[in-house]
């Protein structure tokens, strides 16, 4: 295998595979991601190569941070169970200086407005469940629920899910709301989460399937998690229309979240104020149809944002560090992406063997939140250098607002 250092990416040419280009110049990459990789990349449907983006990091079948454009088959397990997992940010007319002097309270007020977390004992109801959906919640399932019945006719396990009682809701992990400050001091809104517990269940009863349709072939995959549909087939069809319906179902999760979250602002800072919405709904875990390079291609984003000329979207660091608002340079060799955030440098358990609750405050001490044993597998320093990983992809994304959190509420 060849690595070659172009001018933003570096090439890796392996034997008998398609080429990876990778956007990681100055950030690390775990030789664990590089393997995994060199597997996707010998998928034989690959169209023209693997855009890897500086955020990379090990994950379950197709490594995060990876954009895997395809022609005629698809990899469930490339786009994973957290389906349509994604951003929204909304400016707001607030200055910091109209934000209360303790933001205790507003953290407070989100918490309240916003079901998060998880209550994993059977006896106790799901505390980041709806008991009783609001009004917004069934407005926004009036419009899903048709294609949700349709799913479940021919899936009736599917209506075994956390489905409506989820929606409007956070959950868990790197999923996080924030109240952060730009460079001018300017309020923003931030929140990040997916199709929560029902596109969970969707992504792995299609695993399941595609490992159960490949079962006198799989032996022969690099890695069992890479099996796939072919077009045309009853399972791609069925999929696409699954996924497709939840990454529907995480837009309206984050726009019922952002209704409630501006509401308890509004309860919080009494000066009338009104909002903009700067940066698109969205994902970062998806598939879509698209064009490049002249053809129709699928294109699997896992932990990828779309970037395209002028397109508005959300790079997040971690919970103690900037955030960033950007817009896309249309590079066609990324396949038109950027980064979904900062990416992770070690795993969850590693994080919790190595850090102490005093680290998390130590590297939190600027934000109003949870600082506990129960978060340290998300503190800053699992994660990379977000600054890093911006210079890493100057030619993808430019920067337009750099965010900075002063409030942030995790499950």
């Amino acid at each position: 295998m060849t690595n070659i250092m172009k001018n933003n990416y570096e090439l890796m040419a392996p034997v008998n595979s398609a080429p990876i280009k990778m956007w990681t110049q100055g950030v690390p990459v775990e030789p664990e991601a590089r393997e995994q990789l060199l597997n996707t990349a010998k998928m034989p449907f690959i169209f023209k190569h693997l855009a890897v983006m500086p955020d990379v990091h090990l994950g379950k079948g197709s490594t995060i941070g990876s954009v895997i454009p395809t022609r005629g088959a698809i990899i469930p397990a490339a786009v994973g169970v957290d389906i349509g997992c994604g951003m929204i940010a909304v400016r707001t007319s607030l200055v910091a200086a109209d934000l209360p002097d303790s933001l205790a309270g507003l953290r407070s007020a989100i918490e309240q407005a916003v079901p998060h977390g998880r209550t994993s004992t059977r006896s106790k109801r799901d505390k980041g469940a709806w008991a009783n959906p609001p009004q917004t919640v069934d407005q926004h399932w009036a419009t899903l629920a048709p294609r949700f019945k349709r799913l479940t006719d021919k899936y009736p396990q599917l209506l075994k899910t956390n489905n409506y009682q989820h929606l409007g809701t956070l959950g868990t992990g790197n999923h996080f709301i924030e109240v952060c400050l730009d460079e001018t001091q300017q309020v923003w809104v931030m929140l990040h989460s997916g199709s929560r517990g029902v596109g969970n269940a969707i992504g792995s009863l299609f695993i399941a399937l595609a490992q159960q349709d490949m079962q006198q072939h799989i032996a022969n995959l690099p890695d069992r998690n890479l099996a796939y549909f072919e077009e045309g087939s009853l399972h791609f069809d069925d999929y696409m229309e699954a996924v497709g319906w939840a990454q529907d179902f995480a837009r309206h999760n984050r726009e019922v979240m952002m209704e409630h979250v501006l509401a308890a602002l509004s309860r919080i800072v009494t000066k009338p104020f009104t909002t903009q919405q700067e940066a698109v709904n969205c994902h970062h875990n998806y598939v879509q149809r698209e064009t490049h390079f002249g053809e129709p291609v699928l294109v699997t984003r896992k932990g990828a944002v779309s970037a395209q000329k002028g397109q508005m979207g959300i790079i997040p660091g971690s919970m103690g560090a900037k955030s960033f608002i950007v817009r896309g340079l249309g590079n066609e060799e990324s396949f038109c992406s950027c980064s979904h955030g900062a990416g992770r440098t070690m795993s969850r358990t590693a994080a919790k063997k190595r850090f102490t609750v005093a680290d998390q405050i130590q590297a939190t001490q600027h934000v109003e939140c949870r600082k506990d044993s129960e978060v340290i597998d998300e503190i800053p320093m699992a994660y990379k250098d977000i600054d890093a990983v911006m210079a890493a992809q100057s030619s993808l994304v430019e920067i337009v607002h750099t965010l900075r959190q002063v409030v942030c509420v995790k499950g």
